[in-house]
């Protein structure tokens, strides 16, 4: 079973950016990111194809992160731009199947999380 290890996160203020990575140990098809905050249940942030060539975005994130995926090293990126303090939280890379959804019973494997915090 493939392995997920995510890497970038960290302090930043508000309006600052961050880039973070996901290196899984082999293939994967579907990939997501979800983040889990103090106090709240784990909610969905992106999700990519296998092929990299469908994506989707919480509401709450659209317009700010951009999801990308290398096949070639087989890693997953977030890229986060206007970061508010409501993005804090821990983050999560998870490997899916087929088609990149928003719901985690349908990612298998998972990371064991970057924090990320944003200081107002």
């Amino acid at each position: 079973q493939v392995q997920l290890a995510e890497s970038g996160g960290g302090l930043v203020q508000a309006g600052g950016s961050l880039r973070l990575s996901c290196a899984a140990s082999g293939r994967t098809f579907s990939m997501g990111w979800f983040r889990q905050a103090p106090g709240k249940e784990r909610e969905f942030v992106a999700a990519i194809s296998g092929s990299g060539g469908g994506t989707r975005y919480a509401d709450s994130v659209k317009g700010r992160f951009t999801i990308s995926r290398d096949n070639t090293k087989n890693t997953v990126s977030l890229q986060m731009n206007s970061l508010k303090p409501e993005d804090t939280a821990v983050y999560y890379c998870a490997a899916g199947g087929l088609f990149p959804t928003t719901r985690e019973d349908n990612y298998h494997t998972w990371g064991q999380g970057t924090q990320v915090t944003v200081s107002s």
